[in-house]
């Protein structure tokens, strides 16, 4: 598969993919069946693969891996991750990087941002595929707890990941708090970080981009960042990029994307607006 073909096959700006639509409205109608299927052990399921798949998956691999590069890990656990991300039903990695870095840099342009994905094959086969991971758990998931793991842990969990995440460019542009004067509406919202395991800090992320961690203070619940700490621990990541919010306040970090906001201070001031 050349990146060219992933190109031609997004929709434009004003149409409407209509196989992507009807997944959507599939998965939704799913959700709300699952409701009449449920038992304690399809919950604890389809809670465990909301973390697999939002957690190491979108947020550790997708986000903050292979889209800023915030750390590094050895190939087959990069490829893990993606796997799991893959769970999510937000595409392929290539699509998923590409798309993210346009919503920065005003770009539709696939190939101008993932030269490194584009050359890795596992990235461009699982691009093409990335629902086989999730039709193989679905068979595996009916095989071990029949029809309520099934709806629960495919069709319920994947539509609560789904809208979790677009909490993260919608309500955290919305509602929140400001540390930083960045050049947007970003915010940091404690319950949307609750719900997509720490990608909720929104304001922290605008304002520096490629730190692995953006929970910036103890009580800024990151399980993402939890999870490369974990994995750093266990020797399987390196090059962490932090960012030390003591540091910033003595202007020991450089911050171009936005300057912290110190109270009682317009925040056109600080930005230099």
């Amino acid at each position: 598969m050349e990146l060219q073909d992933l190109e031609r096959r997004q929709a434009g700006k004003n149409e409407v993919n209509w196989v992507t639509a009807g997944f959507m409205a599939a998965f939704h109608v799913g959700a709300v069946a699952a409701l009449f299927f449920f038992t304690w052990k399809a919950l604890l399921v389809a809670m465990f693969l909301w973390w697999v798949s939002g957690s190491l998956g979108i947020g550790m691999s997708y986000h903050r891996l292979l889209t800023h590069r915030g750390y590094k890990t050895p190939k087959w656990v990069e490829y893990f991750l993606t796997v799991c991300a893959t769970l999510a039903l937000e595409g392929g990695p290539i699509f998923w990087v590409a798309m993210g870095k346009s919503m920065h840099h005003d770009t539709t342009t696939l190939a101008h941002y993932v030269p490194d994905l584009a050359k890795d094959k596992f990235h461009v086969w699982i691009t093409k595929y990335h629902y086989v991971p999730m039709i193989v758990l679905g068979a595996i998931l009916l095989a071990i707890g029949g029809v309520p793991f099934l709806m629960w842990g495919i069709f319920l969990r994947t539509v609560v990941g789904l809208h979790a995440t677009w909490l993260v460019n919608s309500a955290t542009h919305s509602w929140g708090s400001r540390r930083f004067a960045t050049r947007d509406l970003s915010t940091n919202s404690w319950w949307v970080a609750v719900l997509t395991f720490g990608e909720g800090w929104h304001n922290n992320h605008h304002a520096h981009p490629t730190a692995a961690q953006h929970g910036f203070k103890w009580y800024e619940v990151d399980m993402n960042w939890y999870g490369i700490w974990a994995l750093k621990t266990l020797g399987l990541a390196w090059d962490i990029k932090r960012v030390k919010l003591d540091e910033v306040e003595r202007g020991l970090v450089p911050t171009p994307n936005g300057r912290l906001i110190t109270r009682g201070v317009p925040e056109a001031l600080v930005s230099g607006d």
